[in-house]
């Protein structure tokens, strides 16, 4: 295996200018946006200055390479057969998502997310010209969470007409378990439900967990579902826009492959390339990043055991992101507004997730240890 990835110095990642060194005020530890601090896979980067010193910055034409490298990753990875066909390209998952949609379901249709959710689900499904309708995550029992398979049927034969899955669920780090996504392909298929499942974090599954693509469950699963995923999480390549959108059925490679030229088009010819690099030369760097990541995450659940053991805290078995509950606290609603006032510690607002998220907090543990140390050491006060 490779050596784990370099973080950046506090100084170095200073003068990086992505949005999450440049939105907040230089004595404020940003910790909420989903960029990791890490270096560049070396194969990514040599890849990018390659296409730099050949001029090479055009327009990106949909060909077969990133296709195939995809297929490649998700058969070595997870056990998937993805027909490179059956793959196509556009700006990021976002986009993906709002062109799925717009193409599976009527315009003004109900489509269905699991409060708390990735914020931006709320505003794409109406860009799309539709209508959200929740369906929150439900215990477990086992003091974990879980899709609500019950709520879901009642929103499929209440007329909803689409789902927007996200597996691995953020912010909860959650993959969802091969018998769930089975029974959501079941009941997508009994009421004639489209399943756009946003899978961007599937790479950062830990290994102590299992990521399951949906379209690999089931024959209902592949008629029913479109996966929309990309390089960009696992790799640090989001500013590089670059998206999949890949399919398993006729019916759904009609719709994803009907789409206008354009929404191919867009994809950026450098998160082409660096998408390409990632998959299929960068394997080795993603696993380093995961052996480091998961430090992390344990540090962070040790140190909040010592210095705020009020709050609680559940360890993701995929992606750097943790869902934090801060009510015993004190804090309110919205527990970043104080973070930041009076530790000058950036989070997620958790009630941007869903009315579920009062009280809670999402934190990116992708940063070098000492800089966790320093969050969680300035929040406990």
């Amino acid at each position: 295996m490779t050596p784990a990835p370099i973080f950046d110095s506090l100084e170095t990642l200073r003068t990086r200018t992505s949005a999450k060194w440049t939105v907040f005020e230089p004595d404020v530890l940003p910790l909420p946006v989903a960029e990791m601090d890490f270096q560049l896979a070396e194969p990514i980067a040599e890849t990018l200055m390659a296409a730099i010193r050949r001029s090479d910055t055009g327009y990106q034409f949909p060909h077969t390479a990133l296709p195939e490298a995809f297929a490649a990753f998700a058969g070595r990875r997870w056990n998937w057969t993805v027909d490179p066909g059956q793959v196509w390209t556009t700006t990021d998952v976002s986009v993906a998502i709002v062109e799925t949609l717009r193409r599976v379901a009527p315009v003004g249709s109900e489509v269905v997310v699991n409060p708390p959710i990735y914020p931006p689900f709320f505003d794409l499904i109406p860009e799309a010209g539709h209508r959200v309708k929740e369906v929150p995550l439900a215990p477990d029992g086992a003091g974990a969470w879980m899709i609500d398979l019950d709520g879901l049927e009642a929103a499929f034969a209440g007329g909803a007409r689409a789902f927007l899955l996200c597996n691995p669920h953020n912010p909860l780090g959650l993959p969802h378990s091969r018998e769930t996504l089975a029974a959501v392909a079941e009941l997508a298929q009994r009421y004639d439900v489209a399943v756009v499942s946003d899978e961007i974090h599937g790479p950062l599954t830990y290994p102590d967990a299992t990521f399951t693509p949906f379209l690999d469950v089931s024959d209902a699963a592949r008629r029913q579902g479109v996966c929309v995923t990309a390089a960009s999480k696992g790799w640090n390549i989001a500013g590089l826009k670059c998206a999949l959108m890949v399919t398993a059925h006729p019916n759904k490679a009609t719709i994803v492959g009907g789409m206008p030229d354009e929404v191919n088009w867009r994809t950026s010819i450098f998160g082409y390339l660096a998408s390409v690099a990632a998959f299929s030369q960068a394997e080795e760097w993603l696993d380093s990043a995961l052996v480091q990541l998961r430090s992390n995450r344990s540090l962070l659940g040790n140190l909040l055991a010592e210095h705020l053991p009020g709050v609680r805290y559940a360890e993701p078995q995929a992606s750097y992101l943790a869902w934090l509950d801060l009510r015993a606290l004190g804090w309110g609603d919205d527990p970043s507004a104080h973070a930041l006032e009076s530790a000058r510690v950036a989070l997620n607002p958790g009630p941007t997730f869903g009315a579920e998220g009062n009280g809670f907090v999402r934190l990116n543990f992708a940063c070098s240890p000492e800089i966790l140390v320093e969050a969680v050491t300035r929040l406990a006060g």
